[in-house]
């Protein structure tokens, strides 16, 4: 696998270059947000581990640039741990992001999960449709009305879950840890969040997601 390490302080690029080549992948490095926009655009990757504050160009924006041309999985890694920082980065397509000062392990933890979430594609070509909304699971395609619907990696993988589970009761703490992988960083606001901008997304077919008030959310014709 190849992980592309976006950080300007060079001993943390070192450190997590240890670790991800021990584990058996190719480690590569940019030291700020602009190299790493170009990196992207001349290479592919697997995964990027990518640093916030940095010069010339940061985290966020890179992140922003990088997912106009290219699906590839991110975590972000900050000394920034406030709750509108975490929810702007899932708000951009993140799929993970770690607060600074972090354990190498739990990063690499947090990679093996995201990979295999990234990776997991759906059996057979099943379209799923629910009168205007349209489901393409395997192409990871929705369809409002015929027209392709833009969601993040995260809101669509929110509405894969839900659909899967169709009619049952889902906690905001259960979609935490199914969707998200891990639930220590998040909290009901960061469901919430998702939720309000994924029914954004789906306009008069948001009715199909319900609140249940005081315990999370189900999917219902």
């Amino acid at each position: 696998m190849k992980i592309l390490i976006v950080d300007d302080e060079e001993m943390i690029r070192n450190v997590l270059r240890e670790y991800v080549e021990f584990e058996g992948n190719e480690a590569y490095e940019a030291s700020d947000g602009r190299e790493a926009v170009r990196l992207c655009r001349e290479n592919d990757y697997d995964l990027i581990l990518m640093d916030v504050m940095m010069p010339y160009l940061d985290g966020f924006s890179a992140v922003k640039e990088i997912k106009k041309t290219k699906d590839i999985p991110v975590i972000m890694l900050s000394a920034r741990g406030e709750e509108y920082d975490k929810l702007f980065a899932f708000e951009l397509g993140v799929d993970d992001y770690v607060t600074k000062p972090f354990s190498p392990k739990e990063v690499m933890a947090r990679i093996n999960v995201v990979t295999k979430r990234h990776n997991a594609k759906p059996s057979g070509n099943e379209i799923l449709k629910f009168e205007g909304l349209e489901i393409d699971m395997a192409g990871r395609n929705v369809y409002v009305d015929g027209v392709k619907a833009e969601l993040t990696p995260k809101e669509y993988e929110l509405l894969f879950y839900l659909v899967r589970n169709k009619g049952i009761a889902l906690t905001r703490e259960k979609l935490l840890c199914d969707v998200w992988g891990f639930d220590f960083y998040g909290d009901d606001r960061t469901v919430d969040t998702h939720i309000k901008m994924l029914r954004g997304n789906l306009k008069d077919y948001r009715k199909f997601i319900v609140t249940l008030r005081g315990l999370g959310y189900k999917f219902e014709e």
